[in-house]
C-alpha cells in the first residue's frame, strides 16, 4: 500500500482485491441496504457485500459517488446494485426508499445505517444549528431508517438484521460531542430495541470503529490526521475493510445469535486512547510536549 492509502484510505483496486475471510456466497440471495454507502466506509461495505453475492442498495445525500460505486460493483463485481439519492434526515425520503426497495427486491434482509457525520470544535462554540444538525442526522436520521425497516419486518412476519456504525463513545470523543451524544443514543436505542424486537426475529448490533484510513480524513489536516493513529494501543489506523469484515459477520447467518452488541474495531482505543479532533489544549499537553498532539483540524465528516 502506498503512503496516500495508507493515510487516506483502500482505493478501488483494494477494494475489489481484498482478501475476505467469507466465502463467497456467504450472502448470496440476500438484499442489503447501506446508507452513505457511496464512500468511505458504506462503499467498502457495499462492494464486499457485493462480492459476497448479496444484492446491495446504496444511498446518500449526492448521487455521483452512488453512481460511482454502483458502476466499480456493476464492472469490478459483476453484482447487482440500486441507487436512491436522499436524506435519512427527512421520514418521507426514508419511507419512499424503502417503498422502493421492497417494491423492487420484495423486501430486505440487512440494513447497514453508516450514513452520519459531524464537525470538529470546541462544544462551547456549537452553534444550535450545527449541533441539531449532528443529532437530527445521526441519531434521528438512523432512527427512521431502523423504525420503518423494523415496522416492514414485523408486517410481513419476516426476519430482520440491523447493523449501526456508530462512534467509539467510551471514553467520550473530545471536540466532537454533538456525535458522542447522538451515537450514545444509537447505541442504547440499539440495546432496547434488540430486546423488544426479539420476539419478531429481528436483532440489532453495533459497530464502533476507531482511527480507521479513509478518504474522510481529508476533511482534517494532514498533521491530524496522520497522529490519530497513534490513540490505540496497536500503534496504527485500520482501514475500511476491517469495518466491511465486521459487517460482513454480523450481516450473515455466523451471528445469529448476537444481538444488542457494539463491536469495537479500534485496535484497543477503548481502552486506551486520546483524540484531539480540534488540536489538543495546552492544558493537556503540559508535562507530555507538544508531540502529543494531534494539530489542528479544519472542515468535517460527511454523511
Amino acid at each position: 500500500m502506498n503512503q496516500e492509502n495508507e493515510l487516506y484510505g483502500l482505493d478501488d483496486a483494494d477494494l475489489l482485491s481484498c482478501p475476505t475471510a467469507y466465502q463467497h456466497n456467504l450472502l448470496a440471495g440476500k438484499t442489503a441496504l447501506i446508507s452513505g454507502g457511496g464512500t468511505g466506509i458504506g462503499r467498502a461495505v457495499a462492494i464486499l457485500y457485493a462480492r459476497l453475492g448479496a444484492h446491495v442498495v446504496i444511498c446518500g445525500r449526492r448521487d455521483e459517488p452512488l453512481q460511482e460505486t454502483a458502476a466499480l460493483i456493476r464492472d469490478g463485481v459483476g453484482g447487482g446494485v440500486t441507487t436512491q439519492a436522499m436524506s435519512i434526515r427527512e421520514p418521507e425520503e426514508v419511507q419512499a426508499l424503502m417503498d422502493r426497495v421492497w417494491a423492487e427486491r420484495g423486501g430486505l434482509d440487512v440494513l447497514v445505517n453508516n450514513a452520519g457525520g459531524q464537525f470538529a470544535q470546541n462544544p462551547m462554540d456549537y452553534s444550535v444549528k450545527g449541533w441539531k444538525a449532528v443529532i437530527d442526522t445521526n441519531l434521528n436520521g438512523t432512527w427512521y431508517m431502523m423504525q420503518n425497516a423494523a415496522q416492514r419486518w414485523r408486517d410481513a412476519s419476516a426476519p430482520g438484521n440491523i447493523i449501526n456504525i456508530v462512534v467509539n463513545i467510551h471514553r467520550g470523543t473530545l471536540q466532537t460531542t454533538h456525535s458522542a451524544a447522538a451515537r450514545a443514543g444509537v447505541v442504547y436505542l440499539s440495546k432496547s430495541v434488540a430486546v423488544e424486537w426479539a420476539p419478531l426475529n429481528i436483532r440489532v448490533n453495533c459497530i464502533s470503529p476507531g482511527a480507521i484510513a479513509s478518504n474522510g480524513l481529508r476533511n482534517y489536516s494532514r498533521e491530524a490526521a496522520e497522529q490519530f493513529k497513534y490513540a490505540n494501543p496497536m500503534r496504527r489506523a485500520g482501514d475500511v475493510w476491517d469495518i466491511a469484515e465486521a459487517c460482513a459477520y454480523l450481516g450473515s447467518s455466523a451471528s445469529e445469535f448476537v444481538t444488542g452488541e457494539t463491536l469495537a474495531v479500534d485496535g484497543g482505543y477503548q481502552m486506551m486512547g486520546e483524540i484531539w479532533a480540534a488540536g489538543e489544549p495546552d492544558y493537556f499537553r503540559q508535562g507530555r510536549g507538544a508531540a502529543c498532539s494531534v494539530g489542528e483540524v479544519s472542515g468535517a465528516k460527511s454523511e
